[in-house]
C-alpha cells in the first residue's frame, strides 16, 4: 500500500500515516517500530522526553527499510531549550543518523512562543540537521507570535487532534497558513462505538478506528496511531482500500459540534 504525502514548507513530503511511539520504551518501542516499519510505515514520530530514540533508530536499521526512506520526527523539551543543539547532536546520536526530518518544539513554555527556541530549530534547518522544522501544541495565537517575531512559518504544528476535536476555524488557520496540520491521539480522543463511526465503519467492511484514520487521510491531516499490537500496527496502515463519500466526512465533521 503507498500511503501519500503532504508537501512541507522547507521542503519535501510527509507521510501523512505515521506512528507514534509515545510511552514506549526499550525493547517494547524497538520491536513496534520494526514491525510498523514492516507493514509498511514510513513515518516514524519519537521525542527527546520519550526515551527511546535509541530503540526508534535500532529498529530502523533492524527492519531493513533504507533511512533514506523513512521521515523521522523528533522533539525538543523547552526545558532544554538552552541546549537545543546539544539536545538534538544527542537525538542524532540515539537515532544513528545525521539528520532528522522534522524537529519540533514540544510544546510552549508558560503560554509563550518562545521565539528564542524557534530561532535555534531555524539554525539546525539552516545547518541541515533537521530538513524542516515546526511545533507542537502551540495554539493560533502563539503561531502568530513566532511568524511575527522571526517572519518564519512553522512547517508543522502537532496538536491533538480527533473527531471530537474538530474545529472548523482551527482547520482552516493552518490552511491559510501553509502550516501543515498533524494531528496526535486519534483515538483517545475518539469514541470508538459513536453510531456515526460505527455505521460508516460497518458500510466499508472496516472498523472505526480505520475510519477515523481514513477521515484524517481524506483531509490531507498528518495522522500518527500508536499500538504495540501487531494485529493493530498492521490494522491501522491497512486504511487504503476504501474511501469515505463526502457526506460521511462532514457527518463525522460534526462529531466535533
Amino acid at each position: 500500500m503507498t500511503i501519500a504525502g503532504v508537501p512541507l514548507s522547507g521542503g519535501g513530503e510527509m507521510p501523512v500515516l505515521g506512528f507514534g511511539t509515545w510511552q514506549m520504551t526499550g525493547r517494547q518501542a524497538a520491536e513496534a517500530v520494526r514491525l510498523a516499519l514492516v507493514a509498511g510505515y514510513r513515518h516514524i514520530d519519537t521525542a527527546t522526553m520519550y526515551r527511546n530514540e535509541a530503540e526508534v533508530g535500532d529498529a530502523i536499521r533492524e527492519s531493513g527499510v533504507g533511512r533514506e526512506n523513512v521521515f523521522v520526527t523528533t522533539k525538543l523539551p523547552p526545558n532544554l531549550a538552552a541546549r537545543a543543539r546539544h539536545t538534538l547532536d544527542e537525538s542524532l546520536r540515539l537515532l544513528g543518523t545525521d539528520y532528522v526530518d522534522l524537529w519540533l518544539i514540544h510544546w510552549p513554555v508558560d503560554h509563550g512562543a518562545s521565539p528564542e527556541t524557534w530561532r535555534e530549530l531555524l539554525a539546525a534547518r539552516e545547518a541541515g540537521l533537521a530538513r524542516n522544522v515546526g511545533v507542537s501544541n502551540y495554539s493560533p495565537a502563539q503561531l502568530d507570535e513566532l511568524v511575527a517575531v522571526t517572519g518564519v512559518v512553522p512547517a508543522v504544528n502537532q496538536i491533538p487532534w480527533s473527531p471530537k476535536h474538530y474545529d472548523a476555524r482551527l482547520f482552516a488557520y493552518h490552511r491559510e497558513h501553509n502550516i501543515v496540520l498533524e494531528g496526535y491521539s486519534p483515538f483517545k480522543g475518539s469514541d470508538l462505538k459513536d453510531p456515526v463511526l460505527v455505521e460508516i465503519a460497518n458500510a466499508h467492511g472496516a472498523t472505526a478506528a480505520q475510519v477515523v484514520l481514513r477521515w484524517h487521510i481524506e483531509k490531507s491531516i498528518v495522522v500518527i496511531p500508536k499500538s504495540s499490537t501487531p494485529e493493530r500496527i498492521r490494522a491501522n496502515f491497512d486504511v487504503d482500500g476504501f474511501s469515505l463519500t463526502a457526506n460521511e466526512v462532514e457527518r463525522i465533521d460534526s462529531l466535533g459540534r
